[in-house]
């Protein structure tokens, strides 16, 4: 069995929500970098890019994301632009099983539509913003990635049960 799961994909993808029950299941902590963000910063992820831009951001997820990769038994659900920097794809891969939850830009919107906490979405094209990041991003999961799984029209908990089966192969 592996020692850690990260879990890396786009906003909307999942990663929290079947962070949680993967965790359950293979009784693991669970850790989600943006919410440990929040907490260290005593702020919400909105404030901190409104008041740090994205790279004062970036640069806290870049210190959680090193902090947390190192801890042995846990699933970690990262932010969507955790792949942005080398060095957090360097430490996800070299320090457990990374898992990326592949989703459409249709799912993202669908899932992401009514969610104010998502800077870079307050924008009059969400849609043209996805795409963007996905045409940016996508190549990046991939090449950390050691686990695919699409999670479009998918209940989190097939996904769980199809990871573990993963997991353990």
């Amino acid at each position: 069995m592996t020692k850690s799961v990260f879990l890396i994909g786009p906003m909307g993808a999942g990663k929290s929500t079947i962070g949680r029950l993967l965790s359950q299941e293979l009784r693991f902590e669970f850790h989600d970098s943006d919410k440990v963000i929040e907490q260290r910063c005593g702020a919400d992820i909105p404030w901190i890019f409104e008041k740090e831009g994205e790279q004062g951001f970036r640069e806290r997820e870049e210190q959680v994301i090193d902090e947390l990769t190192q801890l042995s038994g846990i699933v970690l659900a990262t932010g969507g632009g955790a792949v942005m920097r080398e060095q957090n794809r360097m430490h996800l891969g070299s320090r457990g099983t990374v898992v990326y939850l592949c989703t459409s830009v249709d799912q993202q919107l669908a899932r992401t539509a009514r969610d104010r906490n998502r800077p870079l979405l307050q924008t009059e094209d969400p849609e043209a913003v996805l795409r963007n990041l996905f045409a940016t991003r996508d190549p990046l999961y991939r090449s950390v990635a050691d686990i695919i799984i699409e999670t479009d029209q998918r209940n989190p908990r097939w996904v769980v049960q199809e990871l573990k089966k993963r997991l353990k192969g």
